[in-house]
């Protein structure tokens, strides 16, 4: 297997994760929160997916999919184009409405951008420092295994919070 294809198949695992906590809901369930803070499932899979779209995009030198494709304005959610999620008050997190079905072409078609440029990296890439505001630097194979890390973390919460939802 090759770090491409390693990769990968951790990016298919959350996209496969996500999408199966956003089927078939409602944006009213989407929206819902278990606690008065709590994430909801819309804000998990928005949150993970521009993470993965933002991050990727930068290492591979690309335009995100979130302006380029057209989901900022079909989404158009009240926040700043380029926001990510991160740090979101509680206010913001609440702010974060969508349907399963937007939901899901946002995700799929970031998740195209991303394979596509994961299966031009190799082994000898993953050393490239792409990240120099960190200590020690952050190289191409830490920020992809990052990406993936909490993309299946969130992945894993949207599961859960669905799950709270009841059949």
């Amino acid at each position: 297997m090759t770090p491409a294809q390693l990769l990968e198949d951790a990016y298919d695992r959350v996209l496969e994760n996500a999408l199966a906590a956003v089927d078939g809901l409602t944006e009213e369930q989407l929206a819902t929160r278990p606690g008065p803070d709590a994430n909801s499932v819309a804000w998990l899979v928005w949150h993970l997916t521009r993470v993965q779209d933002d991050h990727v995009a930068d290492v591979a030198g690309t335009a995100q999919v979130w302006t380029t494709q057209g989901y900022a304005a079909r989404l158009a959610l009240p926040l700043e184009e380029s926001d990510t999620g991160y740090g979101h008050t509680s206010e913001q997190v609440a702010a974060v409405r969508a349907s399963a079905e937007d939901l899901a072409a946002y995700l799929r078609a970031t998740h195209a951008a991303s394979v596509a440029y994961l299966r031009t990296v190799g082994a000898d890439d993953l050393d490239r420092v792409v990240d120099e505001r960190w200590d020690p630097p952050v190289t191409l194979g830490v920020r992809l295994v990052s990406v993936a890390d909490d993309g299946a973390q969130h992945a894993g919460q949207a599961g859960y919070v669905r799950g709270l939802l009841g059949p």
